[in-house]
């Protein structure tokens, strides 16, 4: 891909770990919520998401979209996720058809379903042993109101996508976590997204054909409870991961070994 791609969010920590991983297989245009502590090496812009003003210049000339920005607390109050999740989202949809973007790549989380993680299934579901997967296609099952806004994420891109023929990849992703998989925490091991199996899903959105699609972003992990057929299968992606196979021995992250995506 040529042509210039945004990514919002910046400044957060999937938006750091995209662009470290993909700094060089892209000509990157930044949206920050504030200014950031060191001037980017890249074009950006700041301004809040919600506001069209704000995210108008930063669309214009751009062919496709990461759309990271938001508030990322689960415990995030209504008012807040509201104003930059769902708000935000809508906004950055409307100026990118208004500019003419071909794709958006949008972060959801394992949040719009994690209220799946009955009783019933855990500890079993996050264990190698256990066959439970989904797959993409459920229905949406929020567990706090942060899950919602990434559910109603969801539901703008369908709608955009309908409306305007725009591309959209949702990626569910799990637990981005850059030194290690959680050792000791088997939900964690379960939904490890590694530093370069995160850049390189996002790469993988942002040169894919596709309509419209739900995936999941996870490692390769033993412990899984989120199914990577849909994202290997569409997107073609090739998680390098394991955190079954995580020995400490040396540190994974996306600064260390740029995706390659050719």
């Amino acid at each position: 891909m040529d042509e210039p791609v945004l990514l919002t969010g910046a400044g957060g920590h999937v938006g750091r770990t995209v662009l470290n991983g993909l700094r060089e297989e892209y000509d990157w245009r930044l949206m920050f919520h504030s200014q950031p502590a060191h001037e980017p090496e890249f074009p950006y812009w700041t301004g809040e998401v919600e506001n069209h003003a704000d995210v108008r210049p930063a669309m214009e000339d751009v062919n496709a979209v990461i759309h990271l920005a938001g508030d990322p607390r689960p415990d995030a109050p209504w008012e807040s996720v509201l104003s930059n999740n769902i708000d935000g989202t809508h906004t950055v949809y409307e100026c990118a058809v208004e500019a003419g973007v071909d794709k958006m790549v949008f972060a959801s989380s394992n949040h719009a379903v994690g209220a799946a993680e009955t009783d019933e299934r855990t500890p079993e579901m996050y264990r190698a042993h256990d066959d439970f997967r989904l797959e993409g296609d459920e229905f949406p099952r929020p567990g706090n109101r942060y899950g919602i806004s990434k559910a109603t994420g969801e539901v703008i891109g369908r709608f955009f996508h309908d409306e305007y023929d725009i591309s959209v990849c949702n990626i569910r992703i799990g637990n981005l976590n850059e030194d290690h998989p959680p050792i000791d925490y088997e939900r964690g091991q379960a939904m490890w997204l590694s530093p370069r199996d995160c850049a390189q899903i996002h790469a993988r959105a942002l040169e894919a054909d596709y309509d419209f699609e739900i995936v999941y972003g996870i490692s390769d992990n033993d412990r899984k409870y989120y199914s990577l057929e849909r994202a290997r299968e569409v997107l073609g992606y090739d998680p390098q991961d394991n955190s079954a196979e995580w020995d400490g021995a040396e540190r994974i992250d996306g600064t260390a070994e740029a995706v390659n995506v050719d």
